[in-house]
């Protein structure tokens, strides 16, 4: 739980006039940590430095800036805009009343101020405020047990396609810190700002990576590590694993009943990293921006860790050779603006390489 529940409440009262001050102090001082200011912009001085108090009682009318105002300003913070203000004043209308609402107040207490009041309304927003903190942390200890067996359920998954034809499956790793490099360096690229900006994407991306072969699970040994060429049915068998690997997505959709965007990403990327730029790729013969930017982010992420491993049917080629590779596929196998931003970032990649090599598993 939240530290600050653990410790006595505290209090912000605002107000201009000392004698209220003096006797809300009184009232509160002994169950509570009372803090005073006489000014609206002492008090938001005060919270920007750190003060977070667990409620504010707020005078309405006090020179230079009201009551309003200063809640104004705290419900615009993300910082202070969770704290319950109670608004003070002398005397109040239904408008006056609606407006603190709408503004974001919790309640009023009007003056002359009744202790008993007081004490009660005080006392009830606090209890709120304490439950509502504790839930908050309920909640993201929740998400974070979430995420975190979604990631090991996601890598368990990925890992019994990669173990197919890769000794160590070190290939998911490298593949997906590949993808979150390229994503991140094409942020600001005003073909794709409007898809990577969104909220969680990359991060969303980074998680999804390793589910792009999930569907070699259903591919037979017989071809998936033969060491040699593929004859023309084999190849078409092969050719089957995106969507195999769309399948499995989709049944796990119906079963969950709902839509995720994690998985959404996942299908993208699954179904897509073998289309090609210029349309000659499968399943479905996608062309340029046809094809998901997820999809194509991992097809050259995919690719290039391909060129430089080592399977049981082929040896790794240096970075350099499968840098050359690469840029022969501008434009015909690779969207050209991904394998610009991969020239840009190769010797990262080649660091990724390096730092998750099959040797080090």
């Amino acid at each position: 739980m939240n530290e600050l529940t653990f410790q006595k409440p505290t209090i912000l009262v605002v107000d201009d006039v000392p004698d209220n001050l003096d006797l809300i102090g009184e009232l509160l001082g002994d169950i509570y940590r009372v803090k005073v200011t006489n000014a609206g912009q002492k008090a938001l001085d005060m919270l920007n430095k750190g003060t977070r108090p667990h409620l504010i009682l707020l005078d309405v009318m006090m020179p230079d800036m009201d009551g309003y105002d200063v809640c104004r300003q705290l419900k615009a913070q993300p910082e202070t805009q969770g704290i319950p203000i109670i608004f003070l004043t002398a005397k109040i209308g239904q408008a006056d009343e609606q407006k603190g609402f709408e503004l974001g107040a919790v309640d009023y207490i009007t003056k002359p101020i009744n202790p008993a009041t007081l004490m009660a309304r005080v006392k009830t927003h606090i209890d709120l405020y304490n439950k509502t903190l504790f839930l908050e942390e309920l909640v993201t200890q929740r998400t974070q047990e979430i995420s975190v067996i979604q990631d090991v359920t996601v890598h368990a998954l990925a890992s019994l396609a990669e173990t197919r034809d890769n000794d160590t499956g070190n290939h998911i790793r490298r593949t997906q810190n590949y993808v979150k490099l390229l994503a991140q360096h094409l942020q600001c690229h005003p073909r794709y700002a409007h898809f990577l900006n969104q909220e969680n994407v990359i991060e969303t991306l980074y998680k999804s990576a390793p589910l792009h072969d999930i569907g070699k699970v259903g591919i037979p040994d017989a071809i998936l590590l033969k060491p040699g060429n593929f004859e023309p049915d084999e190849f078409e068998i092969m050719k089957s694993h995106p969507q195999l690997g769309l399948n499995a997505i989709l049944h796990a959709e119906k079963e969950l009943g709902l839509e995720v965007p994690f998985l959404k990403c996942a299908k993208e990327i699954a179904y897509g990293h073998h289309e090609k730029w210029d349309g000659s790729g499968y399943p479905q013969g996608l062309a340029g921006d046809e094809i998901p930017i997820s999809a194509r982010l991992m097809a050259l992420a995919d690719v290039y860790d391909a060129l430089i491993s080592e399977r049981v049917y082929k040896k790794g080629m240096p970075h350099e050779k499968a840098a050359e590779i690469i840029a022969k596929g501008k434009g015909t196998h690779f969207d050209p603006d991904m394998v610009d931003a991969f020239f840009a970032l190769h010797e990262e990649f080649h660091a990724i390489a390096r730092r998750f090599s099959d040797a080090q598993a």
